[in-house]
């Protein structure tokens, strides 16, 4: 059975950081692009950043330059490291697998950004 697990959310004050894991189990996460989105309440989930299988990494424009998305393979395992953190991050963070036809999706992982 595969599992996606996202943990590291929580409660900052603007400027503050965080990192977000996505740990996999049933599956490589390495052989998957992985993929960080993130919603809000009554919004669509909307993509934030990315990690292909080659390692190319994509992110949107609001959070370039402060959030890094990166893999440890020994522990099967995607973070997300958030720098910077504006009140307009907050949400819920989810991470998904991707290889070809099939995706997995996390249970997400609240990130609440205020003073």
């Amino acid at each position: 059975q595969v599992q996606l697990v996202e943990s590291g959310g929580g409660s900052v004050e603007p400027g503050e950081s965080l990192r977000l894991s996505c740990a996999a189990s049933g599956i490589m996460l390495n052989n998957y692009g992985v993929i960080w989105h993130r919603q809000t309440p009554g919004n669509q989930r909307d993509w934030v950043a990315s990690i292909g299988g080659t390692g190319l990494k994509k992110y949107i424009d609001s959070v370039k330059g402060r959030f890094n998305i990166f893999r440890d393979v020994a522990k099967n395992t995607v973070y997300l490291e958030m720098n910077s953190l504006k009140v307009e991050d907050a949400g819920v963070y989810y991470c998904q697998a991707v290889r070809l036809n099939t995706a997995y999706w996390g249970q997400g992982t609240q990130v609440n950004v205020a003073t």
